[in-house]
């Protein structure tokens, strides 16, 4: 019998390539997005069984209506990524940083999956289910001006090893921190895609740009049963740069 999976934010970036990834494994995926030109587009190109629903995870009403569809037209629901969320770390000065702008990233990126995990999780515990959240690598480290972002990545490593404890040993809850992955193809854009330099690659221990195929494949093993003893972890992919010494010469 097929697993159910559902991607939040599926239909660009990321997510995108996590749904085709899935798709192609043989997983019945459903996915989420506020973009319905995108994913409807994206359910028109791929082979698989996969259906798109429109909602945004920050609305409770949305996420019920989300979860609903997904487990009537899968039968039930293995596993959740949530992914979705406001991508642009720069938000300005923290003086001139509005709570509007404060609000709507906190919303997306970190009650957006505590709101699609409440509601999943009735469903998760039949099938002894898995989490996966996408965070980021600006949980661990920042530029200049981009508190919100990073406090919602921050908060959501926090979340995911508290319902790691909470949800154990019925459902596993891992978390993924993605640095710098190259998902320029696939934000409408592909016209202008300039090619990246060789201080882009060289920077990164691992000698090049990551790729949404590199997130994607370690979200099928956090889901499979090849990982069924790990639970509560933030695993970072990012080519080794937060490893990386940098000295001012």
């Amino acid at each position: 019998m097929q697993k159910v999976v559902l991607v939040t934010g599926g239909a660009k970036g990321i997510g995108r390539g996590i749904v085709l990834h899935l798709a192609a494994a043989g997983w019945k995926v459903a996915f989420c997005d506020t973009d319905q030109s995108a994913g409807e587009q994206l359910v028109a190109n791929v082979k698989g069984d996969i259906v798109f629903v429109a909602g945004n995870v920050a609305s409770e009403a949305d996420v019920k209506g989300i979860i609903s569809q997904t487990v009537h037209w899968g039968g039930g629901l293995n596993a959740v990524i949530n992914n979705a969320g406001i991508a642009d770390p720069h938000t300005g000065p923290i003086e001139a940083l509005g709570l509007e702008q404060w609000q709507r990233r906190m919303d997306v990126n970190l009650t957006g999956p505590f709101l699609v995990s409440k509601h999943a999780i009735p469903h998760l515990r039949k099938t002894g289910g898995v989490i996966v959240n996408m965070a980021s690598t600006r949980a661990l480290q920042s530029e200049p001006d981009t508190e919100a972002y990073a406090a919602t990545k921050g908060g959501l490593v926090a979340l995911t090893h508290a319902l790691a404890i909470s949800l154990g040993p019925e459902i596993r809850v891992n978390c993924i921190s993605p640095g710098w992955i190259d998902t320029r193809a696939w934000q409408g854009n592909e016209e202008r895609i300039e090619p990246f330099s060789g201080t882009d690659h060289q920077q990164h221990p691992a000698g090049r740009v990551g790729k949404p195929e590199d997130i994607a494949s370690l979200v099928a093993y956090l889901i499979s049963s090849e990982a069924s003893f790990i639970t509560g972890q933030n695993f970072v992919v990012d080519g080794g740069m937060t490893r990386k010494m940098i000295y001012q010469e």
